[in-house]
């Protein structure tokens, strides 16, 4: 797949603002800077297209992105960030919850994780939630590059085990860096297409 053309987001609070157009959506969630933008933008091979923050806590809507005219990267914001207050969690929570049970068009789920921690207990919580509700996920570890090639074994088990995946879940290593893992996101996305 070759991503060839990219539209500024539509935003979102609520269902009412969604994109009514039905095209096929992919949506990204992980906790606050766990760098969802960073992925948007090796994906679509653009420099800070997605707005990249050093303060986590950035995004505060759903960010939908047109490619190719093709289908949306729905971005989220990123949960478990101290610094927001629990209202405003809460209702991030309730706009992702909505957003997750009513779209007919969503074809796929990635969870963005941090490759150098253990999955947070947040990130256990939406891994069990998206499996509860039957929703094809594909959980990316960011941030691969960061982890010397000694400890990458370790790692890869600690991320399995703390999320308790099967040999049917789909886990992708991925760099923002070294691009490893862009290849097998974009035919994740066509297959799904």
């Amino acid at each position: 797949m070759q991503i060839e053309k990219v539209e500024e987001p539509i935003i979102a609070v609520r269902r009412s603002q969604y994109p009514e157009d039905k095209k096929a959506e992919f949506l990204l969630v992980g906790r606050s800077n766990v760098g969802k933008s960073s992925f948007i933008n090796t994906l679509i091979e653009r420099k800070n297209f997605a707005r990249t923050s050093s303060k986590p806590g950035k995004t505060q809507t759903l960010n939908f992105y047109l490619v190719n005219d093709l289908f949306y990267l729905v971005d989220v914001p990123g949960y478990g960030y101290a610094n927001v207050s629990k209202d405003k969690q809460k209702k991030f929570g309730l706009m992702i919850e909505e957003y997750l049970k009513s779209r007919s068009n969503l074809k796929h789920v990635f969870l963005l994780i941090d490759y150098r921690h253990k999955p947070t207990e947040d990130d256990v919580l939406m891994y069990e939630f998206l499996k509860y509700y039957n929703i094809d996920i594909t959980i990316v570890a960011t941030k691969y590059d960061k982890i010397t090639k000694n400890n990458r074994i370790k790692q890869d088990k600690l991320i399995v085990d703390t999320l308790k995946l099967s040999e049917d879940d789909n886990l992708v290593t991925f760099s923002t860096i070294t691009k490893k893992g862009r290849s097998e996101i974009l035919e994740i996305l066509e297959s799904k297409l």
